[in-house]
């Protein structure tokens, strides 16, 4: 069987945005108004898809709920007001469409409550490149008693803990809207819920053909490299903030 060695040009990265996930209760909708009050200081922009979901807060998992009436878990809407002072949200269901109308604030006991967080991964078309590494931790378990020889006796070690680190190296431009230069601003961004990043390997037609590294990300500096004779460039680095799912053989 013939092996294709695969080239950078097959790899992308996808990114959701940090600050694009929130949480509030049946208290925070207000009918009339149209308006969920969500965490302040967020950084869910107009125009920004985003799906709703009944969460389980002492799990992490789904829970048990009602979402407010006009609203449907799974189904993608559209940002049409955030206050980020305040936290006022407003959604709708076309993008630059009129406010999805709320008419009941629907059900949800502790510990569950209701998420708004962004759709989906979206591409970053301004990355020249990415890198990814994963390393092990150290543990010495070197015993004393050797049998002294000629040549001195090797420590021993075994494996620990799993960590990783990332970076991308992504092209500035003049678009204020473009997914690679919000990426730069998230670095900065006081709350980075929701930031994840999907490392494509080998980016095919479906997810099912594609390769992948898929994790949560805490965004931790950005460099910016500005001269006369190269594109404007900033390098971002990054961790992931728990194991990332690896998907790095495609299913065809």
């Amino acid at each position: 069987m013939a092996v294709t060695v695969l080239s950078g040009t097959s790899g992308a990265l996808y990114y959701k945005p940090a600050g694009t996930t929130g949480t509030f209760s049946p208290s925070d909708v207000t009918i009339g108004t149209e308006t969920m009050v969500v965490q302040s200081y967020l950084n869910l922009k107009v125009g920004d898809p985003v799906k709703f979901q009944v969460v389980d807060s002492s799990s992490g998992g789904s829970g048990t709920g009602t979402l407010p009436a006009g609203l449907t878990a799974g189904t993608t809407y559209y940002v049409s007001a955030y206050t980020a002072s305040t936290g006022a949200l407003k959604v709708s269901a076309t993008n630059g469409g009129s406010d999805v109308n709320l008419t009941d604030v629907g059900t949800a006991a502790a510990p569950n409550e209701f998420e708004v967080y962004y759709n989906d991964y979206a591409a970053i078309g301004q990355v020249q490149s990415w890198s990814f590494e994963v390393t092990r931790a150290e543990i010495d378990v070197t015993t004393i008693g050797q049998t002294v020889g000629q040549t001195a006796p090797f420590k021993a070690y075994i494996p620990g803990f799993a960590d990783g680190s990332g970076s991308a190296s992504v092209y500035v431009t003049d678009e204020d809207a473009a997914l690679s230069n919000r990426l730069v601003e998230d670095v900065l961004q006081r709350q980075q819920v929701g930031a994840a990043f999907r490392l494509y390997t080998d980016k095919q037609s479906t997810e099912a053909l594609s390769r992948s590294i898929s994790m949560d990300a805490a965004l931790l500096s950005a460099s910016w490299n500005i001269n006369p004779d190269d594109a404007q460039m900033v390098e971002i680095a990054f961790r992931p903030t728990g194991s990332p799912t690896f998907d790095l053989s495609s299913s065809s």
